[in-house]
């Protein structure tokens, strides 16, 4: 057990730290901060509920020099939803030392939003989007950053932001510490580690229990047309305290979110084309457990913290394997155990194949198999002929 007291940390954050009784650091802040505090860049690769947003702020909050006027921490994430939680997790450690946060989204007044930042801000949360809006607009001052944190980076890059996050990055034309978390590894993290980073630690910032080691993970083998069907028969049977059913689109989210409020009530559903308020009211009112089923897009997978969601339930099993990563990692939080059932039909079952593989073990169906026949047909092709050169 590590003692954050062993990080010579400011007494004020200790005091915040106490305050939202954060006693012991966990297996990823041990190793992570003592990194970030010496200044270092760093490449880790870290599953969500590892407990890596407080080891970036933590240190981060330490390094603030109230003195200093100008931002001096950037934050980058690939959604509003996951903004708000990071600047809430950022204000909890440095309220008693005085650091201001801000989150600057997407979907809200970006006069109230500019407004603020020129009231003066030091540690800034913000989607790649908007960013670049007030950038452009010369609304805001990189000229300060000291540090900035790219989290959930493998989300940022598969959401299409590689160029924003270029620009980004260009814009900081000097001398800045650059932490970058993820939870898979993808080339293009490598690309851009290698264009922006300097000599930087590469950790592998998993718990101890390994996160996805405390999940279940179980398959069911169905048809299209049952596919809503047995969905409703399995959240009644397994009447989970709280559910995620991931969808495939926004159209596919509300059709099923009707089904289970027909069937169940006590539902509610979550996508990128709802109104930034809509979309808060209903991630904190699921956060707070005034409703038991939430059906969502991937918006509601990257990094986002909901600690009583005892099972995740795939709909339709996307193409890349990584989502299935940030899926599954709603559930078996904070050392508890959870279940992710994945439904699959026979057009999934190749994309079935990625997930294997990437979890390094076989399927366990809680229904008839697929015949070994359908397993093999679903294996891409070898391609004939010579391979051109590249």
């Amino acid at each position: 057990m590590t003692e954050f007291s062993e990080f010579s940390l400011d007494a004020s954050i200790l005091k915040a730290l106490e305050k939202v009784d954060y006693k012991t650091a966990t297996p990823v802040q041990a190793v992570a901060i003592p990194h970030i505090l010496a200044g270092r860049d760093i490449i880790a690769l870290a599953q969500t509920g590892s407990g890596k947003t407080a080891a970036c702020s933590i240190p981060i909050c330490q390094k603030v020099d109230l003195n200093k006027s100008g931002i001096q921490a950037l934050v980058l994430v690939p959604t509003r939803e996951l903004a708000l939680q990071y600047s809430a997790e950022v204000q909890k450690v440095g309220a008693v030392k005085g650091v201001k946060v801000f989150a600057v989204i997407g979907g809200e007044d970006a006069s109230l939003q500019r407004a603020k930042l020129n009231s003066g801000v030091h540690v800034l949360i913000a989607t790649p989007g908007r960013l670049i809006d007030f950038i452009y607009n010369r609304s805001i001052s990189l000229n300060a950053v000291e540090t900035v944190i790219l989290d959930e980076a493998d989300e940022m890059l598969s959401m299409g932001f590689y160029d924003d996050l270029e620009f980004i990055i260009q814009c900081l034309i000097h001398e800045h510490q650059t932490l970058l978390f993820s939870a898979t590894m993808p080339k293009a993290i490598t690309k851009l580690a290698k264009l922006h980073m300097k000599d930087p630690e590469e950790l592998v910032l998993e718990r101890k229990d390994d996160s996805l080691g405390q999940i279940d993970h179980r398959f069911l083998y169905c048809t299209h047309t049952r596919r809503t069907i047995d969905l409703k028969e399995m959240l009644e049977d397994l009447n989970p305290t709280q559910a995620i059913i991931f969808c495939h689109s926004r159209i596919q989210v509300e059709q099923v979110a009707r089904e289970l409020k027909r069937e169940f009530g006590d539902t509610d559903y979550l996508h990128a084309g709802m109104a930034q308020n809509l979309r808060q009211v209903v991630t904190n009112k699921f956060r707070q457990g005034k409703f038991r089923f939430l059906v969502a897009t991937d918006v509601a997978s990257r990094g986002l913290d909901f600690s009583n969601v005892s099972h995740v339930f795939i709909y339709q099993l996307s193409d890349d394997p990584c989502l299935y990563v940030h899926r599954a990692g709603r559930t078996g939080r904070y050392n508890k155990k959870g279940m992710v059932i994945t439904l699959v039909t026979k057009r999934e079952l190749s994309s079935l194949n990625k997930v294997m593989a990437l979890l390094k073990q076989d399927p366990v169906w809680i229904s008839e198999p697929p015949s070994s026949q359908e397993r093999a047909s679903s294996s891409p092709p070898r391609r004939k002929g010579r391979s051109r050169k590249r």
